[in-house]
Order: C-alpha cells, then sequence, then structure tokens
C-alpha cells in the first residue's frame, strides 16, 4: 500500500488551531519547564523523566540545533530572542489561524494581538468564569453590594457585547466543581453561592457549584442568540483538577436538556483517559464535537496514538478537530502541530491497512481533522482573516507558514555598497522550491556600486559564477503596506548549506561567534535612524524633491504635521516586533529620527534593514521620498545612524562596572571592548561610513563625531559613554558609535565593531582619558578621523586585524567597491544628488 500521498497530504496541510493560549515574555517567572508537563511545585522536578518529554525536548533541541539538555534550550531562547523563536516555532508549525482563550493569567503574558505576527488569523475564546470574575472584583458605581440582578445583569451585557468579536466560549467548571452542570439551578441556590464567593474576599475565585452551574447556563443562553459554540475543559489537567469530575459522561444532564440541544459543545483535550467516552457522545449527540489538543503532545507516542484511535472508534470524522492547546511557550505549538501530524498519519495508516479507509478517504480526514472541521465550525474566514461564514474546501493547501492571501514573496538582501535589494518569487514557487533550495543570483551582485549595477573592478566578482539566496524563515513577515505580499532576509550560500564567504550576515555571525567562543560575550546594539522626508516639486519642468518643512530640532508643529505618517510607520514595525523606543523632529530641514530597542546585533541589524525598508515605503504611499543619506543638503546637517553598543554575559549587561572598581563607570571588559573599537576606528570608517558623501557629514560641531576621541556623554565625540534613565549615576550602560550612517551596510559595520572590541579584548586595550570639551578645541592634540573615504580606504588596508577576523575575500570585495566609489564621485561631483534613490 502507497501512503506516500497520504503523508504528503499531512505534511503540507496549514493547521487550524482550535484552542490555544497566550504566549510569555522570555523574562516571565512562569518557567519554561512547565511547556513539559501539567506537574508543578515538587513534581515538577520529575517531569523530565517522562517520555513526552525526553521526546519534546530532543525535537525542541532538533529544530533550534542547540545542545540537547534543557539548560541549552533555555540559553538558545535567551540568547535568540522571543521573535526569532516564535518565528521559527511557528514557521515549522505551519499554522494559518490561532483562536486563543485569553482566560489564564500567566506572568508578562502578551495580548491576543500580539501573536498576529505569526498566523493569518488569531482570534479569541471568551473563559465565561474569568469573566464573571473579574467582574466582581470591580466595585459598582453606587458602591453597593453585588446582588445576582446585578451580576446577571452586567455579565450578559457584557457577553453581548463581545458576541460578535469573539470565535466561541470557554468554560473550565471541570476545574471547579466538576462536569455534572445543573441547568435548573434556583435563584435561592444562585444567590447562596454567589454571597459565599463575595465573603471569600478579593481576587474572586468562583468556586460554589450551584454559582457556576448558573453562569454555565446564561452563558449557554448567549451561546444560543450568537450561535457560539461552547468548548468544555474534560479529562486530565494540572492537580487543581478532581479528574472524577472531569468525566465527560457527566455531562449527560446538559446534553439531553431540549433548551440546548442546538448548543455546539467542544469537549477539550480528547477528555484523556476518557477518550473512549466522549468517542460515544459525539456518535450519539449532535451538538458535540471533540478536540485532542493537549493529549497530543503531552502523553508518550503510544498514549497519543491510542487516543486518538478511540476517538475515532465512535466519533464521525467531521467532528474531530485539531488544537495545539499551545501555552505560554511557542515550542508549544511547534510540538502539538509537529507530533498531530505524527500521530494522525500512523492512525490513518492504520485504519487504511485495517480496511476502515481508502488513501482517498483517508486524505479528506486528514484535511477535515486539521483544518476543514474547525473552519466551518467556527466560521473562520481565512482570506478575511476575520469571523465570516466560509464554504467548504476554502483552505488551500500549501507547505509554508505563509498567509493564505500572499502571492508574491521578496527575498531581501544588503549588497557591499549598503544598497537593499531583492528577488521577487511567487508563493507557490517559494514554497515548493525557495524555501530550500533558495534562488540564483550572480557573484557580481555582492560587487556593485552606489552608482552602477555592476561590479566594481578589483573586487575579484565578476559574472561568472552563482550562489544561492537562502531565506531566513525565522525573519519571513507580511509586508505591512502590501498585504498580498510577504518578505523574508537572505544568507549568501555556495549551495544550500554552505556559506558563501562573501555573505555579510555570515560575517556578522562569524565573529560574534568569536566573542562569544572566546569571551562568553554578546554584543548588543540598538540604531537610531535619522531620515528627510522630501516632497516633489516642479521647477522649469523638471522634478525636484525639497524637505517637507523647515522646523527646528524637536518641533511639535513638525512631529504633528506628519504624525499619520510616523504613526503608520510605527504600527508597521510593531508588527514586525521591531520595537520604536523614541522619536522626535531632528534639526534639519525635513530631518527625522526614530530610536529601535536594542538586542542582540544580529537581529539589530535585521531590525535595521526592516525599518529602512518600513520608512521609505509608507513615504512613498504618502507621495514623499524618505532618504536616509548622509549628506542630502551640503549647506544643512547630515543623517546618521548612530548605533549604541552594550555587552552582555549570562544575561546580564556587563559594560557596566562593579564594586566601583573602574574610574569610568565601566567594567574592565567594557573598556577594553571599545578600546579596541577607538583604535580601528579609522578602518571600521570604511564599513560605517562607505561613501564619499559619508564625509561630508563627519565634520567638526555637527555632532558627528570628528576627531578619535570618546567622551562622558559628549555628543562631538564618535564615542561616547551614556548613562540613561534607570541606569545608576556614574555607571555606564552601553556606548554610543556616531560615525554610522545609512548607507552603511548594518552586518559589515556591526562586524567591524565585534572584530575591532575582540582585538581590545585580547590585547586588553585601555582607553585614553575622556574628552569632557568640544574636540574641534583641541584640534592640534587629537588625531582628526578620516576626512574623506580615501583615508579611511587606506587605514583598512592597514588594518590586518579587521582582515583576519572577518575575512580576507569578502575585504578585497569591500576595498574594491571604496576605490570604485573614490574614483566615481571625484570625476561626477553632482552625482551624489542621485543617492537619495538609492539610500
Amino acid at each position: 500500500m502507497d501512503l506516500t500521498e497520504l503523508r504528503e497530504a499531512i505534511e503540507e496541510v496549514e493547521l487550524v488551531d482550535g484552542h490555544a493560549h497566550n504566549i510569555v515574555a522570555l523574562d516571565s517567572t512562569f518557567p519554561f519547564i512547565r511547556s513539559f508537563s501539567e506537574a508543578e511545585g515538587d513534581a515538577l522536578s520529575y517531569a523530565p523523566h517522562s517520555l513526552s518529554f525526553k521526546r519534546n525536548l530532543r525535537q525542541i533541541a532538533e529544530l533550534y540545533g542547540s545542545e540537547l539538555s534543557l539548560q541549552g534550550v533555555e540559553e538558545y531562547r535567551r540568547l535568540s530572542g522571543l521573535q526569532s523563536i516564535s518565528s521559527i516555532c511557528f514557521g515549522a508549525a505551519r499554522i494559518s489561524a490561532i483562536l486563543v482563550d485569553d482566560g489564564i493569567e500567566f506572568d508578562k503574558k502578551h495580548d491576543i494581538e500580539w501573536h498576529k505576527s505569526f498566523a493569518p488569523v488569531v482570534g479569541r475564546i471568551l473563559r465565561i468564569e474569568h469573566l464573571a470574575e473579574k467582574i466582581l472584583d470591580q466595585e459598582l458605581p453606587n458602591g453597593g453590594a453585588w446582588t445576582l440582578d446585578t451580576f446577571t445583569e452586567t455579565y450578559l451585557e457584557k457577553l453581548k457585547s463581545v458576541a460578535n468579536q469573539i470565535f466561541g466560549l470557554k468554560s473550565i467548571a471541570a476545574y471547579r466543581s466538576g462536569l455534572e452542570i445543573n441547568t435548573n439551578v434556583t435563584r435561592k441556590d444562585a444567590e447562596e453561592g454567589l454571597s459565599e464567593i463575595l465573603s471569600a474576599g478579593k481576587p474572586t475565585r468562583i468556586m460554589n457549584k450551584s454559582f457556576i452551574d448558573y453562569v454555565f447556563t446564561r452563558s449557554l443562553e448567549v451561546a444560543l442568540c450568537f450561535d457560539l459554540p461552547m468548548q468544555i475543559h474534560t479529562g486530565f489537567g494540572d492537580k487543581d483538577l478532581d479528574m472524577r469530575l472531569s468525566n465527560p459522561l457527566h455531562l449527560r444532564t446538559l446534553l439531553e436538556d431540549k433548551r440546548f440541544s442546538k448548543c455546539r459543545i467542544v469537549l477539550l483535550h480528547a477528555s484523556y483517559p476518557f477518550s473512549k467516552e466522549a468517542s460515544y457522545l459525539a456518535s450519539v449527540y449532535s451538538q458535540v464535537y471533540l478536540d485532542f489538543g493537549l493529549a497530543v503532545p503531552k502523553l508518550s507516542v503510544h498514549g497519543m496514538i491510542s487516543s486518538v484511535k478511540e476517538l475515532l472508534e465512535l466519533a464521525p470524522i467531521k467532528k474531530v478537530m485539531f488544537s495545539t492547546d499551545g501555552y505560554a511557550f511557542p515550542e508549544t505549538f511547534y510540538l502539538g502541530a509537529k507530533q498531530a501530524r505524527e500521530v494522525v498519519f500512523s492512525v490513518l495508516r492504520d485504519a487504511c491497512i485495517d480496511g476502515d479507509l481508502s488513501i482517498a478517504e483517508a486524505i479528506e480526514a486528514s484535511k477535515d481533522i486539521f483544518a476543514q472541521n474547525a473552519i466551518q465550525f467556527y466560521k473562520i474566514n481565512l482570506s478575511l482573516g476575520s469571523k465570516h461564514t466560509v464554504t467548504p474546501n476554502s483552505l488551500k493547501i500549501k507547505t509554508s507558514a505563509s498567509h493564505n492571501d500572499a502571492s508574491l514573496v521578496r527575498i531581501i538582501w544588503v549588497d557591499g555598497s549598503g544598497q537593499h535589494r531583492c528577488r521577487v518569487v511567487p508563493l507557490t514557487r517559494f514554497n515548493n522550491v525557495i524555501k530550500k533550495n533558495g534562488v540564483g543570483l550572480t557573484f557580481a551582485s555582492m560587487g556593485m556600486t552606489s552608482f552602477a549595477d555592476g561590479p566594481a573592478d578589483e573586487t575579484n566578482l565578476t559574472g561568472t559564477g552563482e550562489i544561492r539566496l537562502i531565506p531566513d524563515l525565522s525573519t519571513k513577515f507580511r509586508i505591512p503596506w502590501k498585504k498580498q505580499e510577504e518578505m523574508v532576509l537572505a544568507d549568501m550560500h555556495l549551495k544550500p548549506g554552505e556559506a558563501w564567504e562573501y555573505c555579510p550576515r555570515e560575517a556578522l555571525r562569524r565573529v560574534t561567534k568569536i566573542l562569544k567562543d572566546e569571551f562568553n560575550l554578546e554584543m548588543n546594539a540598538g540604531f537610531e535612524n535619522e531620515f528627510f522626508l522630501l516632497k516633489s516639486v516642479l521647477r522649469e519642468g523638471k522634478e525636484e524633491w525639497m524637505p517637507v518643512d523647515s522646523t527646528p530640532y524637536c518641533s511639535t508643529s513638525a512631529f504633528d504635521a506628519m504624525s499619520p505618517l510616523l504613526q503608520e510607520v510605527v504600527a508597521a514595525l510593531d508588527s514586525l516586533n521591531v520595537t520604536v523606543e523614541q522619536l522626535h523632529a531632528e534639526a534639519g530641514k525635513g530631518q527625522f529620527e526614530m530610536a529601535l530597542g536594542y538586542t542582540a546585533c544580529t537581529y539589530a541589524a535585521d531590525k535595521l534593514v526592516f525599518t529602512r525598508e518600513v520608512i521609505r515605503a509608507v513615504a512613498r504611499k504618502h507621495g514623499l521620498l524618505a532618504t536616509f543619506m548622509p549628506k542630502y543638503a551640503l549647506d544643512d546637517i547630515g543623517s546618521g545612524s548612530h548605533v549604541h553598543i552594550s555587552l552582555y554575559q549570562n544575561g546580564e549587561n556587563v559594560f557596566k562596572a562593579s564594586g566601583g572598581t573602574s574610574q569610568y563607570g565601566m567594567s574592565t571588559v567594557g573598556e577594553e571592548f571599545m578600546a579596541g573599537v577607538l583604535h580601528h576606528l579609522p578602518a571600521i570608517l570604511a564599513f560605517t561610513a562607505p561613501v564619499p558623501n559619508s564625509y561630508d557629514r563627519i565634520v567638526p560641531n555637527t555632532w558627528s563625531g570628528a576627531y578619535q576621541c570618546w567622551g562622558k556623554e559628549n555628543r562631538e565625540a564618535p564615542l561616547r559613554t551614556a548613562c540613561p534613565p534607570g541606569i545608576p549615576d556614574g555607571l555606564v550602560s552601553n556606548f554610543e558609535i556616531k560615525s554610522f550612517d545609512g548607507c552603511a551596510n548594518p552586518y559589515l559595520g556591526l562586524a567591524a565593531i565585534v572584530a575591532a572590541g575582540i582585538d581590545g579584548l585580547q590585547r586588553h586595550l585601555s582607553l585614553p582619558e575622556p574628552v569632557d570639551t568640544n574636540p574641534h578645541s583641541l584640534a592640534d592634540k587629537l588625531h582628526r578621523l578620516p576626512a574623506s573615504l580615501s583615508e579611511s580606504l587606506e587605514a583598512l588596508r592597514k588594518d590586518s586585524v579587521l582582515t583576519d577576523l572577518i575575512g580576507e575575500k569578502l575585504l578585497v570585495a569591500i576595498k574594491g567597491i571604496r576605490k570604485a566609489e573614490i574614483d566615481y564621485y571625484s570625476k561626477n561631483r553632482d552625482a551624489y544628488k542621485q543617492l537619495i534613490y538609492r539610500y
């Protein structure tokens, strides 16, 4: 029997996750080990000895390529960041819709909106007991006490007000008083139950059975009116649960109540260990449906398979639905999806072998279980990203966690001259071919300049030879300004799995690995983006670009005028999980600045690329041109891309001094690293100030850092130590490099900084005395930083340290590009004006 087609159908279908919970921040107190077990307290110490723990940990470690240990996975999570691991997990899980029960109060949980970066549809399931408790925790406007009537009025009003915004209700009665729901609770019993709950004080916890049954019954009445399903926790859970009361057979009184015969009921968690009982109920009661999340992946392989098999012993296939029961950690979503595919394949394979199903019937069953049943049951429209009635077979089968209405994917790279470029492929081709094999690109692409789309002489790169742009799926997002397109950053490989020596992202990874392996340090970075907004004007029939205003630094009127555009930029960046910490009008005409949050330097470079893309695109949408070029107008101030640098070790900022051991407020490793950067700064400029126009910006008295020095909070120094709000007085949390601009390839610029810092650490370099005045006033005592690209290129040629750490072949290409830039712009004095279209 050839089961290939069944295997492919199960592997390719995008999943609809009908029941999940919120993800928490990395620094939540909710322990990561809880992703593997329902145990808590002392019992949790035994979790690592369970079959499911060992299997699930191994699968996560394989996904991440991390050490096979709980500590190794946790270290990978911390270093990668929540955005990255979430992208990896959801990308691998291929989930097209998630319904979130947000009624669990995890520490530092993200709201439902946050989750929308990872699936086209993210909807809410409302937990009824949680809503009732929140209401009772409130004070009545008149200062009176809650009565059954005031509670009921408030509760029903709230429930009805959100009924059209949710996909269903959920009850955890099994956790509180059991599933033998009395749908005919007397008023007296309900009042006494409310009184008992109120007398226990706040925060409110509803445990009285009569009141729980009353709330449940009134909720069903609303569910009937709005055709909402009710999810019910059944079977196992944490130890708060009395499993004897969570057997779904206790629901018979409810299921027999004719008032609620049309209320659609979902029995969650395969009702394990009562899976056969749940299967029976779904077979004889038309309103009963089944969901097997939690049982998969929390049981052993045998337990998962037997549980799903038991569900299908009697229950119609059209009534069985997948969910992850994912919670707190993105890994739980991945594990739920991965194990469900394997388990359902095993179950349907055996059904085919046993003669219960044909191959075609099994394929149809897989699509129903994983997607179609939930789409129709919860009324999900994946094309609209919201709750609507859908027609059968509306879910397209794909091989990637792409959005259903996306049609094109932009594969983005940044070349040696700092320009963003992209190849665009149809989504189907991306999923079927490009995702694994990449897209072809000529060697010449890493030798191009800011003025010509051809390789510069002396780069050793020509049109002969081809690499592969391999998409980094952890960076794949829907494009905020083009809703039917996606974008992804790419690595350069000679062939899949073999990095090309000229790849900028790989160069940054190489030096950060040296920093980590040799010193157990990670460099964090946060960029400030300065840019001009220009408007088009016609002069003598020719288009010219002029600043949108002439307002001064931090002008409120400038911000007010551009507020709609800036609001859209911030919202778009938020959808890409790029944190904006601050923005304001800068001193130049039409100039603005946007500061980003800091993160590991590899991710900081990715986020800078996305930020530039967003700002330029949103400006175009508003009929403007945004440019990051260093000196747009020679008679105005320039634009930089200042970067703030800090060092972390085992999750702690170690740039700061400890125990008052440093006269500068920084640690020894911080001083040595910064001293290395200061020492190599002339050569670093060849990366961070890569075009001749860059040096029109780096001049004295413009806060751009023209002299080779450093200072404490000295904005005329190229390196400035900072003590931002929240840092104890006198301590330094990071330092700023001002000679970094918007033409720089951020991966290469950061790689040069890390390489210089490594040299400082290796040679235990120390800093000279800080400059606490305008360096220009000490011009006769200080070294002037390169005043031209020619000078910084010469410094790079003499700097063997950067060559050794970054890579000789890549450095040859960069030097060739820089030499071509110097030659061209020296002969074409006005050519710099065209840079607004490239940067």
